[in-house]
């Protein structure tokens, strides 16, 4: 039997919204609480988990079946799912936050805006997170507005001692929120001018800036902004994979929800 076969399937853990807080215009931080989050554990930075959310036209929360391949509903229909940073986790409280960005139509934007205490939800993971290389002479990260409970978390975590630049996308300085503080970073915003592609200023501050031998580079956002900055580092700059972590955390123009990392 395979590795795949064998392992074990996700499980949803029932939590509900116990309080919500608009960090920005866009930016909304959801609380979800439970005693099904006893045992739940971020051992690493940058992690994600899966956000179950109450399906079209059903009258609660209906948890689905894992056919080895993907959850599926009772009557076959796929369910809601999103896919999120976590920023921080309460092992007292059991309390689990989630940062959602609201952009326009999607599920996952528009529960959180409207979400109140007491409304069901159900996550399951995390998943794997940033392995930490503590021995490297340096940090670059970079991401939007979705890659913020990220690059939160990794600020908390990278080595004091380690220098660390910081670049943030933003769709105006309105949008900004305050990061946690590191002795050694170094943080730029770029506003994304109005009909601009998603990732462009993102772009723009990885191709000018002048990367140390050896850096560390974790960067996330929009997948095709991405897949730009990836040709980037490795066809012109020559970067070595083995010292990237690029992610896509949303897709430009998808119906359904753009939300990944922070929503």
């Amino acid at each position: 039997m395979s590795e795949r076969l064998r392992r074990e399937p996700p499980r949803f853990r029932h939590v509900t919204v116990s309080q919500t807080e608009r960090r920005s215009p866009r930016l909304v931080r959801v609380t979800l609480a439970g005693p099904e989050l006893e045992g739940f554990a971020l051992d690493q930075p940058a992690a994600s988990v899966r956000l179950l959310l109450p399906s079209p036209g059903a009258a609660g929360l209906v948890v689905p079946a894992w056919n080895g391949n993907e959850f599926l509903l009772p009557d076959g229909r796929r369910p809601v799912i999103r896919t999120f940073t976590p920023r921080r986790f309460d092992t007292r409280a059991l309390g689990l936050d989630l940062e959602i960005v609201i952009h326009g139509a999607g599920a996952a934007s528009e529960w959180a805006d409207g979400a109140e205490a007491g409304q069901a939800a159900a996550i399951s993971g995390p998943g794997r997170g940033y392995a930490i290389d503590g021995g490297a002479p340096a940090f670059f990260l970079a991401g939007d507005e979705t890659a913020v409970p990220a690059i939160s978390q990794l600020l908390e975590a990278l080595p004091a001692e380690t220098p660390v630049e910081v670049h943030v996308e933003m769709g105006g300085p309105e949008s900004r929120v305050a990061l946690p503080d590191h002795p050694r970073a170094t943080v730029s915003w770029h506003d994304l001018p109005p009909g601009a592609p998603p990732g462009g200023a993102l772009f723009a501050a990885v191709r000018d800036v002048n990367l140390p031998e050896g850096v560390q580079l974790w960067v996330a956002g929009e997948a095709a902004g991405m897949q730009r900055i990836r040709r980037h580092l490795f066809e012109e700059r020559g970067i070595p994979r083995s010292q990237t972590a690029v992610r896509g955390y949303w897709k430009h123009g998808r119906a359904a929800d753009n939300t990944a990392g922070a929503g």
